[in-house]
């Protein structure tokens, strides 16, 4: 149920804070996966744009390529973000609250 807003309109950010969450504990699967597609795009685009130029087959070959370079950077993620974690730990201050 929504609160009334009283004849306000509500922002993106009111909106948003009304849709149900995920529980903090999957924060650890979440931020790898979120990350892992977005790289990998990023990076198979390039890649592939790159290596075969632009032309018509583009997406299906991009999309090729992302699929495969997700299902490695996925779980290569899950397995090295502890690591990472405390590599910038060693690095890094942590923040003051």
């Amino acid at each position: 149920m929504r609160p009334h807003t009283y004849g306000k309109t509500m922002n993106y950010n009111q909106k948003l804070s009304f849709r149900r969450k995920l529980p903090a504990k999957y924060i650890a699967v979440i931020t790898p996966l979120i990350l892992s597609v977005l790289m990998t795009l990023v990076v198979s685009f390039i890649a592939t744009v790159k290596n075969l130029g632009l032309h018509a087959d583009l997406p299906y070959n991009w999309v090729t390529a992302w699929a495969l370079s997700w299902v490695v950077a996925f779980p290569t993620l899950l397995m090295v973000l502890p690591v990472v974690r405390r590599i910038v730990s060693i690095i890094c201050d942590s923040p003051t609250r």
